[in-house]
C-alpha cells in the first residue's frame, strides 16, 4: 500500500481528523490528502467525512490494499480478482527475486493439489501462496507446510470450525470418531534451491471459505457449511500473522501440529513410491515425516498419500 495513504488510515482510524490537520501533520496538500481519501473509497475503505473532519469506519473490500491494512505479519499482498493459480504468479514473483509477497485471488481457474490434482476454486474462497526466502536447509522446508497448515487450521477454529490437520498437507473437519474427514483446505508447498540452501520457498493455501457445499466435491465442506460465512480479509490476516509467527519459529511447529493432528492415533494406508504401508500412525519427527507402526516395526516415511482407515 502506498505509505502515504496508510498514514492517513492511520490518523482517521480513531476518530474524525480535519483535513487540513491531516495535509499538516504528513506534510502534503489539501488536495493531496482529497485525492488520497478518494483512491481509498475506490479500494474499498469506509471513510465517511463531515463538519469535524474525515473518519475511518470500516474495511469491508477484500483485496491488497485492505487485507495489508492492519496485517501485524510483513507482508505485501499482490491482489488478484480471477487468477490461474496463485502458486504459478507466487514462482514467477519468485524467480524475479520477491520476498514476503502474498499472492491473493478471489477465484482460481487452474488452481492445483498435490501431485497436479485440480483443485476446485470458486470465488468466494481463500486462495493465496506466500514467497518466502528462509535462510534453512532444504531438509527442513517440509515445516513450513506443516506451519501453513497449523496456521490455516488455527484461523479457522478462530471462525468456530473444527479444524484438525491430516497428514502431511491437509487441513480437515472430522465427521465421526474413528478418523473420517471432509476436506476443508489443502496446502502445496514447492520449492527452488541447491543442496545446502533454499532460493525461495512458495507454500499455497486452498481453503474453501464463503462457498456453498454443493459446489465442492462430496468429501469436501467449508467454512459457509459448518459454522456461516466468514470475514475473509480478518481470516487471511490471521492466518498470515499465525505463519509468520510459526516460520519464525521452526522449533513450535511440530508441537503445534501435533497438538492439531487428526491423523495421529489413527489406522493408517500411506502410498509411497516404494510401496505401501499399513499401521497406526502414532508420531512426527522434527522434519515433519509420519511415524507409523505397522505391528512390526515402526517405520518413518517423509512423502506419501495418507489414508486414514477404519479401526479393526
Amino acid at each position: 500500500m502506498n505509505e502515504t495513504r496508510r498514514a492517513i488510515l492511520e490518523r482517521i482510524a480513531d476518530g474524525p481528523v480535519s483535513g487540513p490537520d491531516v495535509a499538516d501533520s504528513l506534510e502534503v496538500s489539501r488536495a493531496a490528502v482529497w485525492k488520497h481519501i478518494e483512491a481509498l473509497r475506490e479500494a474499498g475503505f469506509e471513510i465517511e467525512s463531515g463538519p469535524t473532519g474525515y473518519e475511518l469506519t470500516g474495511v469491508a473490500a477484500y483485496n491488497g490494499p485492505a487485507v495489508e491494512y492492519g496485517l501485524e505479519a510483513p507482508f505485501s499482498v499482490d491482489y488478484h480478482d480471477s487468477l490461474g493459480s496463485t502458486n504459478d504468479r507466487a514462482r514467477e514473483l519468485a524467480t524475479d527475486g520477491a520476498a514476503d509477497v502474498v499472492v491473493l485471488a478471489d477465484e482460481q481457474t487452474g488452481g492445483r493439489g498435490r501431485l497436479e490434482r485440480k483443485w476446485s476454486s470458486p470465488p468466494g474462497g481463500v486462495w493465496l501462496s506466500v514467497v518466502s526466502r528462509p535462510a534453512v536447509a532444504p531438509a527442513r522446508a517440509p515445516l513450513y507446510t506443516l506451519a501453513a497448515s497449523v496456521a490455516t487450521a488455527r484461523a479457522a477454529r478462530e471462525a468456530g470450525v473444527d479444524a484438525r490437520i491430516k497428514w502431511p498437507n491437509d487441513v480437515v473437519v472430522p465427521v465421526g470418531d474413528d478418523g473420517s474427514y471432509r476436506k476443508l483446505a489443502g496446502i502445496l508447498t514447492e520449492m527452488e534451491g541447491e543442496t545446502d540452501r533454499i532460493e525461495w520457498l512458495v507454500v499455497g493455501v486452498g481453503l474453501n471459505a464463503n462457498v456453498d457445499a454443493d459446489a465442492l466435491p462430496p468429501e469436501a465442506t467449508s467454512v459457509r457449511a459448518e459454522t456461516g460465512d466468514v470475514d475473509r480479509r480478518a481470516f487471511v490476516q490471521r492466518l498470515l500473522e499465525e505463519f509468520d509467527r510459526y516460520q519464525g519459529d521452526l522449533e513450535a511447529v511440530v508441537p503445534a501440529w501435533r497438538d492439531l493432528a487428526l491423523t495421529l492415533g489413527q489406522r493408517v494406508r500411506v502410498d509411497r513410491p516404494s510401496g505401501e504401508i499399513v499401521g497406526e500412525a502414532v508420531d512426527v519427527t522434527d522434519s515433519g515425516a509420519l511415524v507409523v507402526d505397522t505391528g512390526g516395526e515402526r517405520v518413518t516415511v517423509s512423502a506419501g498419500d495418507c489414508e486414514h482407515l477404519r479401526p479393526i
